[in-house]
């Protein structure tokens, strides 16, 4: 993040000079800034998405209709959406998660108003990587967190269990290990 247009009006507004407990004051807002809205998904993170997003080097049915390749992707980065027939290389399955992940990060990024730990950023990147941008801004899961219940906000994991309308084993596993990532210290 670059500090000097902030530092600038910090300046203008206290009348041109800044004593140096008022700059270490304002970078400690700053760095706070920073990880609420930069934050990238640590190997932890990206071992769970992957531990869940087997790698499929020929397009499948999800199991509710959704054609997927790759590691988890549904749309390509040119945005056409995976159809049957596809295939792709274990490069090309690396550059679609990677476009994947940081899709999913940003999302994540801007739709959460409160500082995360690593593991609460890791756990949600994971959630809106299987459920979606929309999903994951339309849900009770986010209100409840940028409301800052935090515990409500973990409970509401169990919730995005359902695939086509049903339970399913794989997604209740997902989310149990995402809630607990998500309340990890």
């Amino acid at each position: 993040m670059d500090r000097k247009p902030f530092f600038d009006a910090a300046r203008v507004l206290a009348g041109g000079k800044l004593t140096q407990k008022q700059v270490d004051d304002l970078n400690k807002v700053v760095d706070g800034l920073s990880s609420i809205h930069g934050m990238t998904t640590s190997r932890v993170g990206i071992n769970l998405i992957t531990s869940y997003e087997d790698e499929k080097l020929i397009a499948y049915d999800d199991g509710v209709g959704v054609w997927t390749i790759g590691y988890g992707t549904t749309v390509y980065p040119n945005g056409i959406k995976v159809k049957i027939g596809d295939v792709c290389t274990l490069e090309q399955a690396k550059a679609f998660f990677t476009y994947d992940l940081k899709r999913f990060e940003t999302a994540v990024n801007n739709a959460v108003k409160v500082p995360l730990s690593q593991n609460q950023f890791d756990a949600l990147v994971s959630l809106t990587y299987n459920i979606g941008e929309t999903a994951f801004k339309k849900s009770t899961l986010l209100a409840k967190l940028n409301n800052g219940d935090f515990k409500a906000a973990a409970d509401q994991f169990a919730v995005w269990n359902k695939g086509g309308g049903k339970v399913m084993k794989g997604l209740v596993r997902r989310r149990a290990a995402e809630k607990e990532l998500f309340l990890k210290k």
